[in-house]
C-alpha cells in the first residue's frame, strides 16, 4: 500500500474505535489513530469529571449498602459513671485473680448492717444507689445534705455511740439523698463528711465539732428511727421534714427528772453494796453516799468545773461514810459502803465504747475514750484515796476483802444485780420501753458471773468476759429485731459485772503502804474492765452470724494486715 493510500481518510466505524483516556470520543483527524484496551464500550454512559481529580478511599461504603445513621452526640459523662459496656455478669473480669465475692446487700436487714458493709468496701465496688426522688429536678441540696448527716453524727458521738456506727449513719444519710461517694470520718470530737461529684468537679466538705456529750438513750433511739426512716426507699421524708424531726428531737426533755436520776445513783450504790456482801444497813448507807455524791457532782458541774472534778468530789462521799462507819465501830462492812459509792461512778459506758473502737479500726477515737477513761478513774482515785487516807491517819481499822466474806446468795444477789441495772438503765435516760429487758439482761449476765466463778470455780477475769459475751449478743439480736442502737440494752446490763471491789482494795492498798498489793488488785480490775469490754464487742459480732448479713464477706476491708 501507497503513502497516498495510508493517508486515505478512514471510515466511520475506524474512527468511533478512538476513544481518548479520559472518555470522550476523540475526533477523528487526518493521522492515524489505534483503539485503546481502557476505551470504553459504545452505549455505557460514563459521568463528567469535576474541575478537580476525585480518588475513592477504600473506606467508603459501596452505593447501595444500608447503614444505620451514627448515634447522636453522647454528653460527656462521669468518671464514676459506669460504662456502656458493662455488664454485671462480667464484673469478675475487672477483680482479682482470686476473685471478689459478689455484694447482695438485702432490704430486710438493718440499715447499720448494709451501710456498714459499703463503707468498709473500696469506692469502686460500692453498688450504685437506687433512684430517689427525694429532692426536685435540680438535684440534691448537697451542703444542707451534709449539713444534715453531721447533725445526726454529732448527736449520736455525743449519746456515746461508737465511731463506725456514727459513720454509718452519716453515710445513710447521704445516700438516702443520692449523694452514694460521701465519705464520712469520725474522731472524738470532729466529725467530717466530703462528697465528689466526679472527677472534673470540686469536692465539697463540712465537719462539726463535738463539745458537749450527754448519755441519753431516749434521743439516740429517736435519731435510730430517723435515720431508719430516711434509709427505706418506701417512707418519702423531705430535707426539710427531716431537719424538722431534728430540731423536735434536740428539744424533746429527758424522760426522768433530776431527783428519779438521783434516786436511781442511791439504788445502783446500795444494788452493788448488796452484791458484794453487804446487807439492809450497808444498802442504805451506800445509797446515802451515792445521793450525796450525785448532788455534790450537780453542783460542781452547775459551777462549770470539769468533769474530772466533779467525779472526785462524787466520790468522797461514799467513802467518808464507810471510813465513819469504822471508826463509830459499827457492825456494817465498811468496804461494801464504799465499793457500792465506786460503782456507781466508774465509767463502763466509756470504756465499752472506747474499746469497741479500738477492736474495729478507730484506733484515735479509741485512744481518746480511753485516755477519758484515765482521767475519770484518775479523779476517782484522787477523792477515795483522800478519804481512806485521813481515815488509816485517824484510826480506821479498814480490812482488806472484807466485803468478800461470807457464803454467795443467789436469791439476794440475782434480786440486787437486777435492781442496778434498772439503777443503771435510769441514769442513761433510756426509753421506758427498754428498761424491763435491759435490767432483764443485766440479771442473766450476773447469773451466768455467778455460776461460773462461785460454783464452777473459774476464775473471775474468764467469768466475766463470758457474761459480757452474753449481754453483747443478746443486746446485739434485741437492738437488730427492733432496728435500734445496740447501746441501750448492753451498757445498763453490764453494770453488776464493773471491777468496783476490786479498784477498792486497790486504793486501800496503796493508802495503806502496801504498794504491791494494791497495784495488784488495780491490775485486776484493769483487766476485768478490759473482759467486759471485749466481751460485749465479742458477743455483738457472734450475734452477727445470725443475721442474714454481716458474715466474713461483709468484712473485706476489715482484712488483717499482718503488721505491714
Amino acid at each position: 500500500m501507497t503513502d497516498a493510500e495510508d493517508r486515505k481518510p478512514q471510515s466511520d466505524e475506524a474512527r468511533s474505535a478512538f476513544v481518548h483516556p479520559s472518555g470522550l470520543m476523540a475526533p477523528a483527524d487526518s493521522e492515524s489513530s489505534t483503539t485503546s484496551e481502557f476505551a470504553v464500550p459504545d452505549g455505557l454512559a460514563v459521568p463528567k469529571p469535576g474541575t478537580e481529580s476525585e480518588t475513592t478511599s477504600e473506606f467508603a461504603l459501596p452505593d447501595g449498602l444500608d447503614v444505620a445513621p451514627p448515634p447522636a452526640h453522647e454528653p460527656e459523662g462521669s468518671a464514676f459513671s459506669t460504662p456502656r459496656t458493662y455488664s454485671a455478669r462480667q464484673a469478675a473480669a475487672f477483680t482479682p485473680p482470686t476473685g471478689v465475692p459478689l455484694v447482695r446487700l438485702t432490704k430486710d436487714v438493718p440499715w447499720q448492717d448494709r451501710m456498714r458493709t459499703m463503707l468498709r468496701m473500696p469506692v469502686t465496688e460500692r453498688p450504685a444507689p437506687e433512684p430517689v426522688q427525694r429532692h426536685d429536678e435540680s438535684g440534691p441540696a448537697v451542703p444542707r445534705v451534709l449539713d444534715l448527716s453531721l447533725r445526726i453524727g454529732e448527736l449520736l458521738l455525743a449519746g456515746g455511740e461508737g465511731a463506725e456506727d456514727v459513720e454509718a449513719a452519716m453515710f445513710a444519710v447521704c445516700r438516702s439523698y443520692g449523694l452514694d461517694r460521701c465519705e464520712p470520718n469520725v474522731t472524738f470530737t470532729l466529725l467530717a463528711v466530703s462528697y465528689q461529684p466526679s472527677l472534673v468537679d470540686d469536692p465539697v466538705t463540712a465537719s462539726r465539732t463535738v463539745r458537749r456529750r450527754s448519755p441519753d438513750y431516749t434521743r439516740l433511739a429517736a435519731v435510730y428511727q430517723l435515720v431508719d426512716d430516711l434509709s427505706d426507699d418506701e417512707t418519702h421524708v423531705s430535707l426539710e421534714e427531716a431537719y424538722r424531726r431534728l430540731a423536735e428531737i434536740r428539744r424533746n426533755r429527758h424522760p426522768y427528772p433530776g431527783w428519779a436520776l438521783t434516786a436511781a445513783s442511791g439504788l445502783l450504790a446500795g444494788s452493788a453494796s448488796v452484791l458484794v456482801g453487804g446487807g439492809l444497813l450497808v444498802f442504805v448507807a451506800a445509797a446515802v453516799g451515792a445521793m450525796l455524791g450525785d448532788r455534790l457532782a450537780w453542783l460542781c458541774a452547775g459551777r462549770g468545773l470539769p468533769e474530772f472534778y466533779q467525779f472526785t468530789v462524787a466520790a468522797t462521799p461514799p467513802a467518808a461514810i464507810g471510813v465513819a462507819l469504822t471508826l463509830a465501830h459499827a457492825d456494817v462492812k465498811a468496804s461494801a459502803v464504799i465499793t457500792g459509792g465506786l460503782f456507781a461512778l466508774l465509767p463502763g459506758r466509756a470504756l465499752v465504747a472506747g474499746v469497741q473502737d479500738g477492736l474495729t479500726g478507730f484506733y484515735i477515737t479509741a485512744s481518746a475514750r480511753l485516755l477519758e477513761v484515765l482521767y475519770f478513774f484518775v479523779g476517782i482515785v484522787i477523792g477515795v484515796l483522800t478519804v481512806l487516807y485521813f481515815g488509816v491517819q485517824l484510826g480506821a481499822n479498814l480490812v482488806p476483802d472484807a466485803a468478800l466474806v461470807g457464803d454467795p446468795r443467789p436469791v439476794l444477789q440475782i434480786t440486787a444485780s437486777l435492781g442496778l441495772s434498772l439503777a443503771f438503765a435510769v441514769l442513761l435516760q433510756q426509753e421506758r420501753s427498754t428498761v424491763l429487758v435491759v435490767t432483764l439482761n443485766g440479771g442473766v449476765a450476773w447469773v451466768v458471773y455467778g455460776a461460773m466463778h462461785y460454783t464452777g470455780d473459774i476464775s473471775p477475769v474468764a467469768s466475766t468476759a463470758v457474761a459480757a459475751g452474753v449481754v453483747g449478743l443478746f443486746g446485739q439480736l434485741l437492738a437488730r429485731y427492733r432496728f435500734a442502737s445496740a447501746l441501750p440494752y448492753t451498757t445498763a446490763a453490764i453494770g453488776p459485772l464493773l471491777p468496783g471491789s476490786a479498784t477498792y482494795f486497790g486504793l486501800l492498798g496503796i493508802a495503806q503502804n502496801e504498794v504491791n498489793r494494791g497495784l495488784t488488785s488495780l491490775t485486776k480490775a484493769v483487766a476485768l474492765a478490759m473482759a467486759i469490754a471485749i466481751g460485749v464487742n465479742l458477743g455483738s459480732e457472734i450475734s452477727r452470724l445470725f443475721l442474714r448479713i454481716g458474715s466474713a464477706e461483709k468484712r473485706r476491708a476489715a482484712k488483717r494486715t499482718r503488721g505491714f
